[in-house]
Protein backbone atom coordinates (compact mmCIF):
# COMPACT_ATOMS: atom_id res chain seq x y z
CA UNK A 1 0.00 0.00 0.00
CA UNK A 2 1.26 3.38 -1.03
CA UNK A 3 1.27 6.44 1.09
CA UNK A 4 -1.23 7.60 -1.38
CA UNK A 5 -3.96 5.38 -0.61
CA UNK A 6 -3.46 6.13 3.04
CA UNK A 7 -3.28 10.15 2.68
CA UNK A 8 -6.02 11.72 4.94
CA UNK A 9 -9.01 12.58 2.72
CA UNK A 10 -9.18 16.23 4.44
CA UNK A 11 -7.43 19.25 2.30
CA UNK A 12 -4.29 20.30 2.78
CA UNK A 13 -3.55 23.66 3.67
CA UNK A 14 -3.38 25.16 0.64
CA UNK A 15 -6.37 23.48 -0.86
CA UNK A 16 -8.56 24.37 2.33
CA UNK A 17 -7.62 27.83 1.38
CA UNK A 18 -4.93 29.06 4.00
CA UNK A 19 -2.58 31.93 2.02
CA UNK A 20 0.71 30.13 2.27
CA UNK A 21 2.68 31.39 -0.50
CA UNK A 22 5.99 29.98 -2.36
CA UNK A 23 6.47 27.47 -5.33
CA UNK A 24 6.35 23.83 -4.00
CA UNK A 25 7.49 20.47 -5.35
CA UNK A 26 5.01 18.01 -6.93
CA UNK A 27 3.72 16.35 -3.71
CA UNK A 28 4.48 18.86 -1.61
CA UNK A 29 6.61 16.87 0.48
CA UNK A 30 9.67 15.59 1.71
CA UNK A 31 10.04 13.45 -1.05
CA UNK A 32 10.38 16.04 -3.16
CA UNK A 33 13.88 15.90 -3.10
CA UNK A 34 15.11 13.10 -5.27
CA UNK A 35 16.23 9.87 -3.32
CA UNK A 36 14.38 10.67 0.04
CA UNK A 37 11.63 8.22 0.94
CA UNK A 38 9.35 8.13 4.18
CA UNK A 39 8.05 5.02 5.73
CA UNK A 40 6.02 4.64 8.67
CA UNK A 41 4.36 2.16 11.33
CA UNK A 42 0.97 3.01 13.14
CA UNK A 43 -0.05 1.43 16.07
CA UNK A 44 -3.63 2.62 17.07
CA UNK A 45 -5.84 0.13 19.31
CA UNK A 46 -8.11 1.02 21.46
CA UNK A 47 -8.28 -0.97 24.29
CA UNK A 48 -6.05 -1.84 26.65
CA UNK A 49 -3.40 -4.81 26.16
CA UNK A 50 -3.14 -7.73 28.90
CA UNK A 51 -2.23 -6.22 32.16
CA UNK A 52 -2.27 -2.78 31.05
CA UNK A 53 -4.64 0.67 31.96
CA UNK A 54 -4.18 2.39 28.73
CA UNK A 55 -4.71 1.67 24.84
CA UNK A 56 -1.71 2.04 22.16
CA UNK A 57 -1.47 4.63 19.93
CA UNK A 58 1.74 5.43 18.76
CA UNK A 59 4.47 4.40 15.99
CA UNK A 60 7.50 5.52 13.84
CA UNK A 61 8.43 7.44 11.00
CA UNK A 62 11.27 6.19 9.03
CA UNK A 63 12.94 8.92 6.37
CA UNK A 64 15.85 7.76 3.98
CA UNK A 65 18.23 9.76 2.26
CA UNK A 66 19.79 8.06 -0.60
CA UNK A 67 17.44 5.47 -0.78
CA UNK A 68 17.66 3.23 -3.44
CA UNK A 69 21.21 3.06 -2.81
CA UNK A 70 22.79 -0.47 -2.63
CA UNK A 71 25.36 1.07 -0.09
CA UNK A 72 25.39 2.90 2.65
CA UNK A 73 26.05 6.62 2.15
CA UNK A 74 26.95 9.67 4.33
CA UNK A 75 25.33 13.32 3.59
CA UNK A 76 26.51 15.91 5.14
CA UNK A 77 24.30 17.60 7.71
CA UNK A 78 23.49 20.41 10.94
CA UNK A 79 21.53 20.28 14.00
CA UNK A 80 20.12 22.98 15.91
CA UNK A 81 18.92 22.40 19.73
CA UNK A 82 16.22 25.48 20.20
CA UNK A 83 14.91 23.91 23.32
CA UNK A 84 16.52 20.50 24.76
CA UNK A 85 13.90 19.06 26.75
CA UNK A 86 13.91 15.99 24.22
CA UNK A 87 16.30 13.41 22.50
CA UNK A 88 17.90 12.79 18.91
CA UNK A 89 20.76 10.78 18.72
CA UNK A 90 23.88 10.99 16.31
CA UNK A 91 24.10 14.61 16.81
CA UNK A 92 27.20 14.92 18.82
CA UNK A 93 28.95 13.84 15.69
CA UNK A 94 26.63 15.64 13.09
CA UNK A 95 28.00 18.75 15.50
CA UNK A 96 31.96 17.42 15.57
CA UNK A 97 31.94 15.33 11.72
CA UNK A 98 29.29 16.69 9.96
CA UNK A 99 27.69 13.54 8.71
CA UNK A 100 25.66 10.78 9.40
CA UNK A 101 24.91 7.51 8.09
CA UNK A 102 21.51 5.89 7.90
CA UNK A 103 18.07 6.94 7.97
CA UNK A 104 16.35 9.40 10.39
CA UNK A 105 13.95 7.59 12.69
CA UNK A 106 11.04 9.64 14.51
CA UNK A 107 9.02 7.87 17.62
CA UNK A 108 7.78 8.53 21.37
CA UNK A 109 10.09 9.25 23.71
CA UNK A 110 10.19 5.49 25.49
CA UNK A 111 10.75 4.20 22.11
CA UNK A 112 14.43 5.96 21.29
CA UNK A 113 16.28 2.18 22.66
CA UNK A 114 14.39 0.45 21.04
CA UNK A 115 14.23 2.27 17.51
CA UNK A 116 18.15 2.56 17.41
CA UNK A 117 18.48 -0.90 17.72
CA UNK A 118 15.74 -2.04 15.34
CA UNK A 119 16.92 0.61 12.50
CA UNK A 120 20.81 -0.90 13.34
CA UNK A 121 19.85 -4.31 12.87
CA UNK A 122 18.07 -3.15 9.60
CA UNK A 123 21.24 -1.75 8.41
CA UNK A 124 23.17 -4.46 9.35
CA UNK A 125 20.36 -6.79 7.03
CA UNK A 126 20.41 -4.42 4.42
CA UNK A 127 24.01 -3.58 3.55
CA UNK A 128 25.15 -7.26 4.58
CA UNK A 129 27.89 -7.25 1.80
CA UNK A 130 29.42 -3.88 3.29
CA UNK A 131 29.45 -5.12 7.38
CA UNK A 132 30.60 -8.48 6.47
CA UNK A 133 34.18 -10.22 7.69
CA UNK A 134 36.27 -8.17 9.85
CA UNK A 135 35.57 -4.66 8.40
CA UNK A 136 35.53 -2.79 11.59
CA UNK A 137 32.18 -0.41 11.09
CA UNK A 138 29.99 1.25 13.23
CA UNK A 139 26.65 2.53 12.44
CA UNK A 140 25.36 6.00 13.98
CA UNK A 141 21.37 6.12 12.64
CA UNK A 142 19.79 9.66 13.83
CA UNK A 143 16.60 8.64 15.77
CA UNK A 144 14.39 11.54 17.51
CA UNK A 145 11.52 12.04 19.79
CA UNK A 146 8.16 13.67 21.02
CA UNK A 147 6.06 12.54 23.94
CA UNK A 148 2.96 10.97 23.31
CA UNK A 149 1.65 9.98 26.65
CA UNK A 150 -1.27 12.02 26.89
CA UNK A 151 -3.07 9.37 24.33
CA UNK A 152 -0.23 5.98 24.41
CA UNK A 153 0.26 3.74 26.78
CA UNK A 154 4.21 5.08 26.72
CA UNK A 155 5.63 3.06 29.81
CA UNK A 156 4.05 -0.18 28.36
CA UNK A 157 6.80 -0.12 25.62
CA UNK A 158 4.59 -1.56 22.99
CA UNK A 159 6.93 -0.09 19.63
CA UNK A 160 9.10 -3.44 18.99
CA UNK A 161 11.74 -4.16 16.73
CA UNK A 162 9.03 -5.81 13.72
CA UNK A 163 7.02 -2.45 13.89
CA UNK A 164 10.74 -0.80 13.16
CA UNK A 165 11.00 -2.72 10.82
CA UNK A 166 7.86 -2.33 9.63
CA UNK A 167 8.33 1.51 9.17
CA UNK A 168 11.47 0.58 6.95
CA UNK A 169 10.17 -2.02 5.01
CA UNK A 170 7.52 0.92 3.57
CA UNK A 171 9.59 2.77 2.46
CA UNK A 172 8.37 5.10 -0.65
CA UNK A 173 8.38 8.28 -2.61
CA UNK A 174 5.86 9.96 -3.61
CA UNK A 175 2.79 11.70 -1.72
CA UNK A 176 3.58 11.25 2.04
CA UNK A 177 0.72 10.75 4.78
CA UNK A 178 -0.08 13.01 7.49
CA UNK A 179 -1.65 13.45 10.67
CA UNK A 180 -2.25 10.18 12.42
CA UNK A 181 0.48 8.39 11.16
CA UNK A 182 3.94 6.46 12.74
CA UNK A 183 5.37 8.86 15.34
CA UNK A 184 2.58 11.00 14.97
CA UNK A 185 0.11 8.94 16.14
CA UNK A 186 -0.20 10.15 19.03
CA UNK A 187 0.77 13.79 19.40
CA UNK A 188 -0.90 16.95 20.08
CA UNK A 189 -0.24 20.29 18.51
CA UNK A 190 -1.75 23.80 20.56
CA UNK A 191 -4.33 21.26 22.25
CA UNK A 192 -5.53 19.96 18.99
CA UNK A 193 -4.71 16.66 17.75
CA UNK A 194 -1.19 16.90 15.68
CA UNK A 195 1.11 14.68 14.34
CA UNK A 196 3.74 13.77 11.59
CA UNK A 197 3.10 16.54 8.46
CA UNK A 198 4.97 17.66 5.69
CA UNK A 199 5.87 20.40 3.03
CA UNK A 200 8.37 22.19 0.09
CA UNK A 201 9.79 24.68 -1.88
CA UNK A 202 11.60 25.32 -4.72
CA UNK A 203 14.43 27.70 -4.88
CA UNK A 204 16.18 28.98 -8.05
CA UNK A 205 19.89 29.37 -8.13
CA UNK A 206 22.29 30.49 -10.79
CA UNK A 207 19.33 28.70 -13.12
CA UNK A 208 18.94 25.36 -11.58
CA UNK A 209 16.04 24.60 -9.45
CA UNK A 210 16.39 23.06 -5.94
CA UNK A 211 14.02 21.77 -3.45
CA UNK A 212 14.07 21.75 0.04
CA UNK A 213 11.46 19.58 1.92
CA UNK A 214 10.62 19.85 5.61
CA UNK A 215 8.73 16.75 7.97
CA UNK A 216 7.69 17.39 11.00
CA UNK A 217 6.30 15.64 13.97
CA UNK A 218 4.37 17.90 15.60
CA UNK A 219 3.58 18.18 19.55
CA UNK A 220 4.11 21.29 20.56
CA UNK A 221 2.35 24.19 21.63
CA UNK A 222 -0.49 25.42 24.13
CA UNK A 223 -4.11 26.83 22.45
CA UNK A 224 -3.76 30.60 23.22
CA UNK A 225 -0.57 30.58 21.12
CA UNK A 226 -1.90 29.34 18.16
CA UNK A 227 -1.16 31.12 14.64
CA UNK A 228 -1.97 30.50 11.46
CA UNK A 229 -0.77 32.76 8.87
CA UNK A 230 -0.73 35.64 10.75
CA UNK A 231 -4.20 35.12 12.18
CA UNK A 232 -4.46 34.04 16.29
CA UNK A 233 -6.52 31.44 15.90
CA UNK A 234 -6.31 30.18 19.48
CA UNK A 235 -7.30 32.98 20.81
CA UNK A 236 -11.07 32.68 19.08
CA UNK A 237 -10.54 28.80 19.81
CA UNK A 238 -10.52 28.46 23.71
CA UNK A 239 -13.81 26.40 24.46
CA UNK A 240 -12.85 25.60 28.46
CA UNK A 241 -11.90 21.60 27.35
CA UNK A 242 -9.21 20.14 29.24
CA UNK A 243 -7.03 19.74 26.02
CA UNK A 244 -7.54 23.85 25.44
CA UNK A 245 -6.05 24.47 28.51
CA UNK A 246 -3.14 22.24 28.65
CA UNK A 247 0.01 24.25 29.07
CA UNK A 248 3.05 23.41 26.72
CA UNK A 249 4.10 19.60 27.65
CA UNK A 250 5.16 18.36 24.28
CA UNK A 251 8.19 18.59 21.61
CA UNK A 252 8.84 18.73 17.96
CA UNK A 253 11.44 17.77 15.51
CA UNK A 254 11.66 19.24 12.38
CA UNK A 255 13.77 17.48 9.45
CA UNK A 256 14.80 19.32 6.84
CA UNK A 257 16.18 18.32 3.71
CA UNK A 258 17.72 19.44 0.36
CA UNK A 259 19.21 18.57 -2.62
CA UNK A 260 21.27 21.99 -2.65
CA UNK A 261 25.14 21.45 -2.18
CA UNK A 262 25.94 22.99 1.45
CA UNK A 263 28.35 22.18 3.93
CA UNK A 264 27.86 20.96 7.17
CA UNK A 265 28.41 24.51 8.83
CA UNK A 266 25.62 25.81 6.23
CA UNK A 267 23.35 22.87 7.23
CA UNK A 268 23.55 23.98 10.87
CA UNK A 269 22.32 27.34 10.20
CA UNK A 270 19.72 26.06 7.75
CA UNK A 271 18.53 23.68 10.66
CA UNK A 272 18.50 27.01 12.79
CA UNK A 273 16.22 28.41 10.77
CA UNK A 274 13.38 26.04 11.73
CA UNK A 275 12.97 28.16 14.53
CA UNK A 276 11.58 30.78 12.75
CA UNK A 277 9.23 28.45 11.37
CA UNK A 278 7.49 26.79 14.16
CA UNK A 279 7.24 30.38 16.03
CA UNK A 280 5.18 31.35 13.30
CA UNK A 281 2.49 29.06 14.66
CA UNK A 282 3.37 30.80 17.97
CA UNK A 283 5.49 28.66 20.07
CA UNK A 284 8.19 31.04 22.00
CA UNK A 285 9.45 27.31 22.62
CA UNK A 286 8.00 26.07 25.77
CA UNK A 287 10.47 24.90 28.86
CA UNK A 288 8.83 21.43 28.37
CA UNK A 289 9.36 21.25 25.07
CA UNK A 290 11.96 18.83 22.84
CA UNK A 291 12.46 21.83 19.71
CA UNK A 292 15.23 19.73 18.10
CA UNK A 293 16.15 20.13 14.71
CA UNK A 294 18.32 18.52 11.84
CA UNK A 295 19.14 19.81 8.17
CA UNK A 296 20.51 17.18 5.59
CA UNK A 297 21.70 18.03 1.98
CA UNK A 298 21.53 14.84 -0.85
CA UNK A 299 24.04 16.85 -2.87
CA UNK A 300 28.13 15.70 -2.77
CA UNK A 301 27.67 12.23 -1.90
CA UNK A 302 30.91 10.65 -0.61
CA UNK A 303 31.84 6.78 0.13
CA UNK A 304 32.44 6.09 3.39
CA UNK A 305 35.25 8.11 5.15
CA UNK A 306 37.68 4.83 5.66
CA UNK A 307 37.13 3.87 2.00
CA UNK A 308 37.45 7.66 0.56
CA UNK A 309 40.20 9.23 -1.27
CA UNK A 310 42.76 11.29 1.29
CA UNK A 311 41.56 14.58 -0.17
CA UNK A 312 37.43 14.70 -1.22
CA UNK A 313 35.99 17.47 -3.30
CA UNK A 314 33.17 19.38 -1.79
CA UNK A 315 31.10 21.56 -4.02
CA UNK A 316 28.84 23.94 -1.80
CA UNK A 317 26.27 27.26 -2.17
CA UNK A 318 28.23 30.67 -2.02
CA UNK A 319 26.77 31.87 1.35
CA UNK A 320 25.75 35.10 -0.46
CA UNK A 321 22.64 33.18 -1.98
CA UNK A 322 21.28 31.71 1.22
CA UNK A 323 18.59 33.80 2.32
CA UNK A 324 16.35 32.22 -0.44
CA UNK A 325 16.86 28.79 1.24
CA UNK A 326 16.29 30.08 4.73
CA UNK A 327 12.94 31.67 3.86
CA UNK A 328 12.08 28.58 1.83
CA UNK A 329 13.00 26.46 5.30
CA UNK A 330 10.73 28.81 7.67
CA UNK A 331 8.03 28.66 4.80
CA UNK A 332 7.76 24.91 4.72
CA UNK A 333 8.09 24.33 8.56
CA UNK A 334 5.37 26.78 9.08
CA UNK A 335 3.25 24.86 6.37
CA UNK A 336 3.64 21.69 7.72
CA UNK A 337 2.81 22.02 10.74
CA UNK A 338 -0.53 23.39 9.73
CA UNK A 339 -0.69 20.17 7.38
CA UNK A 340 -0.29 17.90 10.41
CA UNK A 341 -3.37 19.81 12.30
CA UNK A 342 -5.63 19.71 9.13
CA UNK A 343 -4.94 15.73 8.48
CA UNK A 344 -5.26 14.70 11.76
CA UNK A 345 -8.11 13.12 13.07
CA UNK A 346 -9.76 12.96 17.10
CA UNK A 347 -8.36 10.35 19.02
CA UNK A 348 -9.33 9.01 22.69
CA UNK A 349 -12.27 9.15 24.00
CA UNK A 350 -12.85 6.05 25.26
CA UNK A 351 -13.84 4.55 28.94
CA UNK A 352 -9.74 3.50 29.15
CA UNK A 353 -8.97 7.43 28.06
CA UNK A 354 -7.90 10.50 30.28
CA UNK A 355 -8.16 12.83 27.37
CA UNK A 356 -10.28 12.88 23.94
CA UNK A 357 -8.04 15.23 21.84
CA UNK A 358 -10.33 17.11 19.25
CA UNK A 359 -9.22 17.46 15.38
CA UNK A 360 -9.18 20.94 14.63
CA UNK A 361 -12.48 22.25 13.34
CA UNK A 362 -12.20 23.14 10.17
CA UNK A 363 -15.53 25.18 9.23
CA UNK A 364 -14.66 27.08 12.60
CA UNK A 365 -11.05 27.46 11.37
CA UNK A 366 -12.81 28.64 8.05
CA UNK A 367 -14.80 31.34 9.56
CA UNK A 368 -11.86 32.76 11.85
CA UNK A 369 -9.52 32.84 8.92
CA UNK A 370 -12.37 34.97 6.90
CA UNK A 371 -12.87 36.85 9.43
CA UNK A 372 -9.49 38.53 8.87
CA UNK A 373 -9.47 38.18 5.53
CA UNK A 374 -7.08 35.41 5.13
CA UNK A 375 -8.89 32.40 3.00
CA UNK A 376 -7.85 32.33 -0.32
CA UNK A 377 -12.01 30.52 -1.31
Amino acid sequence: MTHKDLQSSKPRARAFGLPFSGRTGEFNAITDVTGIEVGFRTLVEDTPRPGRKRPVRTGVTAIMPHAASPVPVPVYAGVHRFNGNGEMTGTHWIEDGGTFLGPVMISNTHAVGMTHHATVKWMLERYASTYDSDDFLWLMPVIAETYDGVLNDINGLPLTETDVFAALESLASGPVQEGNCGGGTGMITYGFKGGTGTASRIVSLGGKDYTIGTLVQANHGQRDWLTICGVPVGQHMRDGTPQSQMQERGSIIVVIATDLPMAPHQLKRLARRASIGIGRNGTPGGNSSGDIFLAFSTANPQPMAHRAPPLLTLEIINDEQLDAVYLAAVDSVDEAIVNAMLAAETLGGTVHDRFRIEAIPHDLLADVMRQYGRMTR
